[in-house]
């Protein structure tokens, strides 16, 4: 992994209510216009939690098939037209619930996915959506990528990189990057800000943290705070505040493997189990 490198993009955007035809309209836009100016291969291109809806729990129409519907269709055709994974969240089809589904989607059109497992008790998500009841890693290139939506932010044990004892590679930690992709509103963005560069220097791994702006059909205000943040919680790269933007960031594995070398913390970490 030493010679690596995961080129990513993350869209910060103001997701209108319950509009999808506007919101894929809005993000093919965004997007366009970035990869205009890009002079690269991006590997992994992010979005916010429930993209396509914003985050409507208590209309039981809000949600696509579990077998795929037309957000994941949508997902397909951005992934093959700019040959990379695209991955972020929706409401799917969960037995007599929803699931908040985090889809992860190659060129390929291989499909992976995370139920997001924490549900916000504030907003009774937990009445609407079923708990996601499996942690889960994917790859690009070698490189482990834990996806993660909104509330999970709060849960360090569920995030916390996995020691494996039994490895016998230098590097026994199981990822190297976590994703949060969110809905996180405005009047607590600095639990956000803060949380996100605690699992980074916790877990000795990069974190991209990916936010929408504008208000909500609740009436909730959001901010933004879509960053990329180092391993040592430092931010690489952040977009502004109530702005809708593509962000971007070559994340170097090389410095990573060193920097753990050095300061291999991570070893110390206490055994757990989860249930």
């Amino acid at each position: 992994m030493n010679d690596k490198t995961l080129n990513i993009a993350a869209v910060q955007y103001d997701i209108q209510w319950l509009d999808k035809a506007a919101n894929f309209a809005k993000l093919e836009s965004m997007i366009r216009d970035f990869f205009s100016g890009y002079d690269g291969q991006v590997d992994l291109l992010l979005l916010p939690e429930t993209f396509s809806t914003g985050f409507c729990l208590d209309d039981a129409s809000v949600k696509e098939p579990e077998d795929g519907g037309e957000d994941l269709l949508w997902l397909k055709k951005m992934a093959n037209k700019y040959n990379c994974v695209v991955a972020g969240s929706v409401f799917v089809e969960h037995h007599d619930k929803k699931a908040n589904r985090f889809y992860w989607v190659s060129p390929e059109d291989h499909v992976k996915y995370y139920d997001k497992r924490h549900l916000f008790r504030l907003g009774n998500e937990g009445g609407y959506v079923a708990q996601g009841m499996e942690r889960k890693v994917f790859e690009i290139k070698g490189i482990r990528i834990l996806p993660q939506v909104c509330y999970d932010l709060r849960f360090p044990v569920f995030q916390r990189n996995v020691i494996q004892r039994n490895v016998t590679s230098k590097d026994r930690s199981d990822y190297d990057v976590m994703v949060n992709v969110a809905n996180w509103p405005a009047v607590r963005r600095n639990v956000w800000d803060t949380l996100l560069k605690a699992r980074a220097m916790e877990n000795q791994a990069y974190v991209i943290g990916v936010n929408r702006v504008g208000d909500d059909g609740k009436g909730v205000a959001h901010s933004g705070g879509t960053c990329v943040i180092d391993f040592k919680g430092e931010p690489l790269v952040q977009a502004e505040d109530d702005k809708q933007q593509v962000i971007s960031w070559s994340l170097d594995m090389s410095a990573l493997v060193q920097f753990k070398k050095d300061f291999p913390a991570y070893l110390d970490a206490d055994d757990f189990k989860l249930k």
